[in-house]
């Protein structure tokens, strides 16, 4: 069964971590949410959670820095959200995670603001998108597209909370077969003709 470990922080855009990390789970991903410190907060304690940009409360699985083996995962997925995305770009320890899935080809994904992670993790020019909010600040650096999803080798990254269900689809259809996308997708009963 694939894996995907999927970051989160305080200012995380709700709907692109739950969307993501629900979708996953229905192909039978196995998910990990390891939560990521933004130094002006501590990890929730077992009864506290992450408070996400809309103010929706989330309990993380782990904090990232008591995450054993945390490249051992298939995929690694970066949320967008103003303040989370920055929390998630600027903390080394992500810049290096980011860096290690990407040289080893698993898996990397971002959406929204969550995109700037690939400038300050150093991924080399490719083919990207984001929210558009961070366009100006990737623009220079990556074959910047205004598509829903972006897939460039094992990089794909997506626009914003209106994308987080074809950007989702996206990664189980890589992670899993495009049958078990189609499986999933069936019965989430989109509207004729919607994302596939």
């Amino acid at each position: 069964m694939p894996s995907a470990l999927i970051l989160v922080a305080n200012g995380t855009e709700e709907m692109e971590f739950v969307i993501t990390y629900d979708v996953l789970v229905r192909a039978g991903i196995d998910c990990t949410s390891a939560f990521v410190s933004d130094n002006a907060s501590a990890f929730p304690t077992p009864s506290s959670v992450v408070t996400c940009s809309r103010g929706v409360k989330i309990i993380a699985d782990i904090d990232l820095r008591d995450l054993e083996k945390p490249r051992e995962y298939d995929a690694l997925i970066i949320p967008g959200g103003a303040q989370g995305a920055e929390t998630l770009s600027g903390s080394s320890v992500v810049q290096q995670l980011v860096q290690d899935y990407y040289k080893s080809g698993k898996l990397v994904g971002m959406i929204c603001a969550g995109s700037l992670v690939a400038l300050r993790a150093s991924i080399p020019r490719t083919a990207i998108t984001s929210h558009p909010s961070v366009k100006n600040q990737l623009q220079n650096d990556f074959d910047y597209k205004e598509d829903s999803v972006v897939v460039s080798n094992n990089l794909i990254t997506s626009r914003g909370p209106g994308t987080a269900f074809p950007f989702a689809l996206k990664i189980v259809d890589i992670l899993c077969g495009k049958d078990k996308m189609q499986e999933i997708y069936a019965p989430m009963v989109f509207p004729a003709g919607t994302y596939v």
